[in-house]
């Protein structure tokens, strides 16, 4: 029998790399080893409309490709260890898989402060159940919550307690304004005046020493002195790439899986990384290696791997460019959207209003070496709008020379 591709990791980079290597022309057995017992969903919602009670898990289900209907699932288990040599993998239900291919698209899992103090009442929202729970806790009359962390996830999560109509919502974070890794001040600025116009309240330059409580958490203590008083906290300071299991094979496992300008692991053609635990170089802006954690990486990474994986398999000619994906992001929070397109913080040395004003719609450009390198809309449906036009723009770029 012929020993299938087996793709690590059963989320939606692992779908649609699944399905991208029907594409690409591999007909040969596929498997697929999730640790969540669901079948891959959409995560964006988990910290927005799910969280809302808006969105149920019908509705952010993806539904698989009848090229795929042949796949073997295996859920609700891991995998535990690698032999990249022997090309084996072993699951933490006992089962050990011969690959003639490996898909490593095992993704992230949610940073943990460790801080002293009670764990109950601490959230993070990665999986559909953190979520599930989360909204349980946040739909409590008069609930006070603490969100650890102004990035992305944080934000959200506080834009949605402060509209299911929590009492207290404040946002945490050591850095001086919310999202200001991925925005830059000027942005970040005009983001934090209207999270504060909406009733989030921010404790920002300051961390978490200790969490308060027997049980469970009834206080957060700050760096600066300051105790919050607190019934949920969301804790939401990052991610984790889950390499483990690639433990012991010679890889650069520092940030991610380091993969080469086609997604190629350790110079081993048989094995690619997709999603976001891969670090890749973009030929579209340099050479250097990066995890990317937007939602358009696990197509744009599955479907440029999913080619080179079959061409090696099958000894075709794969003729593809090295890889340059334009990164795509957008977040909902409250009533207005950020939208990006490229690579804003590439460019945050060089960052001009393209479009309107802060205080309402505005479109920001970033710029490297005075190159267009990413814009961010923020506001409402004109603001996105305005981005988008600069999609094609940012697309036919040509790559920068060295």
């Amino acid at each position: 029998m012929t020993a299938p591709i087996v793709v690590a990791g059963a989320s939606m980079a692992g779908l649609r790399a699944a399905e991208q290597l029907r594409a690409a022309g591999w007909d040969g057995p596929i498997t697929l080893v999730g640790d969540e017992p669901h079948m891959p969903y959409n995560r964006p919602p988990l910290s927005k409309e799910v969280l809302a009670g808006k969105a149920s898990f019908d509705s952010l289900a993806f539904r698989p490709r009848a090229s795929v209907s042949d796949a073997r699932w295996r859920l609700g288990t891991t995998v535990v260890r690698a032999d990249l040599d022997r090309r084996v993998v072993a699951l933490g239900d006992g089962e050990t898989l011969a690959y003639r291919g490996l898909v490593v698209a095992t993704g992230m899992r949610p940073r943990r402060l460790r801080c002293p103090g009670p764990a109950g009442g601490r959230h993070t929202v990665r999986t559909l159940d953190d979520a599930q729970g989360l909204r349980e806790a946040l739909t409590r009359p008069g609930v006070r919550v603490v969100v650890v962390g102004g990035g992305f996830i944080g934000c959200e999560v506080a834009a949605t307690a402060t509209a299911l109509g929590a009492a207290e919502v404040t946002v945490v974070d050591p850095l001086p304004l919310p999202m200001v890794g991925p925005l830059g001040d000027l942005l970040a600025g005009a983001l934090l005046r209207r999270h504060q116009q909406r009733g989030v309240r921010f404790a920002l330059g300051t961390g978490v020493t200790a969490f308060h409580g027997d049980d469970r958490v009834t206080g957060v203590a700050l760096s600066d002195g300051r105790v919050l008083a607190a019934d949920v906290v969301v804790e939401s300071v990052g991610s984790v790439a889950n390499t483990e299991w690639l433990d012991g094979n010679g890889l650069d496992l520092s940030d991610g899986v380091l993969t080469d300008g086609h997604l190629r692991v350790g110079g081993r053609p048989e094995v690619i990384a997709v999603g976001d635990v891969a670090r890749f170089p973009n030929a579209r802006y340099d050479g250097v290696p990066r995890r990317v954690e937007h939602w358009s990486i696990p197509t744009d990474t599955a479907k440029h791997a999913a080619r080179v994986l079959t061409a090696h398999l099958t000894g075709a000619d794969a003729g593809l460019a090295p890889f340059a994906p334009l990164p795509t992001f957008w977040s909902d929070q409250h009533d207005f959207r950020l939208q990006s397109f490229g690579a804003p913080a590439l460019g945050k040395g060089d960052v001009r209003v393209l479009d309107g004003d802060l205080d309402g719609d505005v479109l920001v450009g970033y710029h490297r070496a005075d190159r267009l390198v990413g814009v961010v809309a923020l506001g409402g449906q004109s603001a996105s709008a305005a981005a988008a036009r600069y999609r094609a723009e940012l697309l036919k770029q040509p790559a920068p020379t060295a």
